[in-house]
Parts: structure tokens; C-alpha cells; sequence
């Protein structure tokens, strides 16, 4: 499955959420570190929910940029 992460940066850290699978959440040093660290969350996220026996969200949410005048 492909599910959309978000990334954003803070001022010391990056932090990465999974909009498709509440309460998945990650942070490192850099953006590359969140994408890793979050990947294996997601990993962790959907194990425990088979483990117990619920639902696995389907990936369902999209992003896009939208170009405005500044």
C-alpha cells in the first residue's frame, strides 16, 4: 500500500504524519531521517492493527500545490 506522509519542519526537527492512519507519527534531525523513521512506523501502525484483529484504513488521502500570488 502507498499511503501520503506529511512532513514538516520545525524549528529543531522535522516531524512526519500519516493523515490515513491516525496517531502514526515520527520525528528525526532531518527530512530524510523522518521519512525513514515514519516509514517503519507505518510498518509498526499497521502490524498492531492486524495483531488486533482491526481495521487497516485504506489509503485514500492526496495532495497537491495550489500557486498563489504573494
Amino acid at each position: 500500500m502507498r499511503y501520503l506522509v506529511v512532513i514538516e519542519e520545525g524549528p529543531t526537527s522535522f516531524g512526519a504524519y500519516v493523515p490515513d492512519l491516525p496517531g502514526c507519527i515520527a520525528a528525526g534531525e532531518s527530512h530524510q531521517e523522518a521519512l525513514q523513521l515514519i516509514q517503519e512506523a507505518i510498518e509498526f501502525h499497521i502490524e498492531g492493527l492486524k495483531e488486533e484483529g482491526q481495521y487497516i484504513p485504506m489509503p485514500h488521502s492526496a495532495s497537491t500545490f495550489v500557486e498563489v500570488q504573494a
